[in-house]
């Protein structure tokens, strides 16, 4: 099937029904979700139902457009409070981590390659290209899992690995960038090398910050009077601070990523409903970029790299990822074993290694396919094995917060220039002692039940309101340490608190 006019949104829609019936079933058993939307490609590409999709300029394009946006919207949602304990960490394993774990998969490559294709040995240059392009992590099925077991992380390092997986892209493209460079021009020195490192990362990260105070000044001083139109704005932002600083040689990547934690860590208008437009516009936009590639790949391919392609990924895994973060992490020696072991661990490859093989396939490097199909079927292998096993690997090592994150059951959020909290307490018996009535419950001043759930029904109170056993009270409060003494003294375990 060739796509047309007249069924490219028959064909997108059915897609993207596909995918998010089949990763709603994975997501609870632990299985990425993005894995899925990988394999629903593959399953209606050309070696499936049919569909025609084999431009990988196109894929590119539609991977440059998703990163920006996944990228960003990952800056956003990252406080810098939670990753400046760990700022060291995830700076050094997203730069000389990802260098690392390039260079020693690269001579592993090339050793390999040798022995399985005496006939067919790629060049040092090519097998280095190969590990630099799938050399950075992914962090969008690791939280995903997180989620969905709902486990949290002892010794800061889910902020950690947040920020090594969101930092680590720029590095990632530049090296496969400067080798291809270096494989089309032999005579690019050492100098020139360094050169070009330093303009990317110099120019990237001033002009993320630059653009990301720009936004943050434009969003809160242009009046619209159309409130939906800001998230818009924003978008706008977005694609103008990937390109410009792509203009001006600097990384796009780097750039949307810094401005995305300089919004996301100010005050600007309409917060809450621009972080909620993003977080469901990066998963539109991953759930296309994973659907995209898999329509990319040709499966029958995979089959004759099957066996060099599986001895790279379990280098990669059991060897090539803890040595990279074992030498990164020798500075720190405030972290546990146990820490560095699930670092480790948690290397997973998603769909950027996928999208930087498409630029050696654009290039027309040597070998440029077979590169293409390694690093899907290394993705493909560790999304199954790693993806899978996040959760159990934390139990393991006994890195799996008891403290669990659960939802707001009144889906109520207050902006972020309210100071005061949120809290959800169960109605018990021990709790109606003193009366059954609203006004008879010993709740501190300054603090109100707003709001009451009952069954399925949702009641707004008054002092007179009677309560019954198993009603979910939402309370806002401007003393959080006071509210938490009264539910001790009266023996409430179960309560939970929302902070913006």
């Amino acid at each position: 099937m060739i796509f047309s006019a007249e069924n490219i949104l028959l064909l997108g829609s059915i897609l993207l029904l596909v995918s998010i019936i089949a990763g709603k079933a994975g997501y609870k058993f632990g299985v990425p979700i993005l894995l899925f939307f990988l394999i629903v490609g593959m399953l209606f590409g050309s070696d499936g139902l049919g569909i025609q999709f084999s431009n990988a300029k196109d894929a590119q394009f539609i991977g440059m457009i998703a990163l920006s946006i996944i990228l960003f919207s990952g800056g956003m949602d990252t406080k810098i409070s939670e990753i400046r304990p760990v700022i060291g960490q995830g700076v050094v394993l997203s730069t000389v981590g990802v260098l690392a774990t390039t260079f020693l998969t690269g001579f592993f490559i090339y050793w390999i390659w040798g022995i399985v294709y005496p006939q067919e040995r790629f060049p040092l240059m090519v097998c280095l290209l190969m590990a630099a392009v799938m050399s950075s992590t992914d962090s969008a099925s690791v939280f995903a899992i997180l989620r969905s077991k709902n486990l949290n992380l002892k010794q800061n390092l889910r902020p950690m690995l947040e920020l090594e997986s969101g930092s680590n892209d720029p590095m990632a493209y530049m090296l496969t960038i400067i080798f291809i460079q270096i494989i089309q021009s032999a005579s690019m020195t050492a100098s020139e090398v360094a050169l070009s490192f330093l303009v990317q990362f110099s120019v990237g990260a001033i002009a993320g910050y630059l653009f990301g105070r720009f936004t943050v000044y434009s969003l809160n001083h242009i009046n619209i009077d159309n409130h939906s139109l800001y998230p818009v704005l924003l978008l706008t932002f977005v694609f103008l601070t990937f390109s410009i600083t792509g203009l001006l040689n600097g990384n796009g990547y780097l750039a949307v990523y810094i401005a995305g934690l300089v919004v996301g860590n100010h005050k600007i208008m309409y917060k809450k409903n621009i972080a909620t437009f993003f977080d469901g516009f990066a998963w539109l936009f991953q759930i296309i970029m994973f659907l995209s590639l898999g329509l990319l790949v040709n499966p029958h391919e995979l089959l004759g790299i099957a066996a060099v392609a599986l001895l790279i990924g379990i280098f990669m895994i059991v060897i090539g990822r803890p040595l990279s973060v074992f030498l990164c992490l020798l500075p720190f020696r405030k972290m546990t074993m146990k820490a560095r072991l699930y670092v480790s661990w948690v290397g997973l490859r998603g769909a950027v290694p996928i999208i930087f093989a498409t630029y050696p396939l654009i290039a027309d490097v040597e070998g440029a396919r077979q590169i293409f199909n390694v690093v899907f079927f290394i993705t493909i292998l560790s999304l199954v094995v790693q993806g899978t096993t996040v959760p159990l690997v934390a139990k393991l090592l006994g890195l799996a917060s008891t403290e669990k994150e659960k939802d707001n059951e009144f889906g109520m959020e207050l902006p972020d220039e309210i100071q005061s909290i949120l809290s959800e307490i169960s109605v018990s018996e021990d709790l109606l002692v003193a009366g059954d009535r609203l006004m008879d419950l010993p709740v501190p001043e300054k603090t109100l039940v707003v709001m009451i759930k009952r069954e399925n029904r949702y009641l707004i109170p008054n002092g007179q309101t009677q309560l019954q056993i198993n009603d979910k009270l939402l309370l806002i409060s401007n003393n959080e340490q006071e509210l938490r003494q009264i539910y001790d003294r009266l023996g409430i375990k179960r309560y939970t608190f929302y902070r913006n």
